[in-house]
């Protein structure tokens, strides 16, 4: 047996080793994190679809993660983090117009009262 083709073949078993995808333990803690953070102002996957998307593509790829399928990891957990963001600005979105809904209802009733007094 020749040098050449032994050398040949360790060299594609090097190429292709450096060619899979590293497991995305980075992008998973941040999803983990966008998930805690839409949860803490109040999304749900009971009242929203996006929360709900976020958690079953996060679950997905804990199990891509099992699975050492870490490129399908990844992009389903950057898809489950900006699903979570998402959610997250719907919340606080909802929550502003709240504010400012009731914001106009007290400065109608101050408004009213000023013109009472007059």
């Amino acid at each position: 047996m020749s040098i050449r083709p032994l050398f040949a073949a360790m060299t594609l078993v090097a190429l292709a080793g450096c060619a899979s995808d590293p497991a995305p333990n980075e992008q998973m803690r941040l999803t983990e994190q966008a998930l805690e953070q839409a949860s803490a102002v109040g999304a749900t996957a009971a009242d929203m679809p996006e929360m709900k998307l976020a958690e079953d593509k996060f679950n997905r790829a804990k199990g891509n993660m099992s699975d050492e399928s870490f490129k399908n990891a990844r992009m389903r957990a950057e898809q489950a983090e900006l699903d979570a963001r998402l959610a997250e600005a719907k919340v606080l979105t909802q929550k502003s117009e709240e504010q400012l809904t009731l914001l106009d209802t007290r400065i109608a009733r101050l408004r009213k009262q000023l013109g009472d007094a007059q």
